[in-house]
């Protein structure tokens, strides 16, 4: 009873939180632009114009979905702190687990919204150009699933690190070093291990596993489209069998739980 209520109220302040609006924005304007740029080469690769789409928007949302997540979480302990409402709010019956979970419901559901709306757009503008027959929407729902799961990864990452710093002004800063570390650093020290390696052990046995236990990577490689077009989504197409789609999913799936449960160890320990 007490997580709806503080999910009713997360979601009533997201109405007035600018990081949402720009969620929104961000997604219905990429996955507009990308869905109408990809429609392109779909007769002459002969595939269909969904996959084509759901390609590319799974490169974006490996950069798009992680940013938002943390920036919807950064200050949802420490802002409280450092308004003093956290303090107030202790004092009611109520556990610190379900402040957490009424925030991670709410945040979740505007992430859901943000997804929801990009690839409604998406699903769309496909049906307008090519029209509904012959199409697939599996690929679609797949990718909110996941993008969800993504998402709630790195809203669980971004509590952990409120619930640490008190000040909303050095969370930011360690939340964009989180980002960049897991969506961009993360790959390229990966791929400088790999050339190093040249084929050995590394490559063949601990690289797979490595790839797989990064959310954003495993998202990436459960979102990869038939063999046919996998050059599109990324260039690490030719690693996606190494794992099964169970790891993947598990690693997925795994995140936001662990995520979440480090972050209410931390804050247990808070002081407000």
């Amino acid at each position: 009873m007490y997580i709806l209520t503080i999910a009713r109220l997360e979601l009533l302040l997201a109405r007035r939180n600018m990081w949402v609006a720009t969620s929104v924005i961000l997604m219905g304007l990429f996955t507009t632009v990308l869905t109408l740029a990809g429609g392109a080469p779909t007769g002459t690769l002969g595939v269909d114009p969904l996959i084509i789409a759901v390609s590319s928007i799974t490169t974006l949302s490996v950069y798009l979905i992680p940013l938002i997540g943390l920036l919807l979480s950064f200050d949802a302990i420490s802002g409280e702190t450092e308004r003093g409402t956290l303090a107030l709010g202790l004092t009611y019956p109520i556990s610190r687990g379900e402040i957490l979970l009424g925030k991670f419901i709410a945040h979740t559901c505007v992430l859901g919204f943000a997804i929801a709306i990009g690839l409604c757009l998406t699903a769309g503008l496909t049906i307008w150009q090519h029209g509904i027959g012959g199409l697939s929407f599996t690929p679609l729902i797949k990718l909110f699933a996941t993008s969800l799961a993504l998402g709630a990864a790195f809203l669980g990452i971004g509590y952990l690190v409120s619930s640490l710093v008190r000040q909303t002004g050095v969370a930011s800063g360690i939340v964009i070093i989180i980002w960049l570390v897991c969506v961009v650093l993360y790959d390229l020290g990966l791929l400088g291990a790999l050339v190093a390696d040249n084929g050995g052990y590394f490559t063949k046995s601990i690289f797979p596993w490595l790839l797989v236990a990064n959310p954003a990577d495993a998202f990436r490689l459960i979102n990869m489209p038939d063999v046919s077009v996998s050059v599109l989504a990324s260039g690490i197409g030719a690693t996606s069998g190494a794992t099964g789609i169970t790891e993947q999913l598990l690693s997925l799936l795994l995140w936001p739980v662990l995520a979440l449960f480090a972050a209410w160890t931390a804050f247990k320990r808070l002081e407000p």
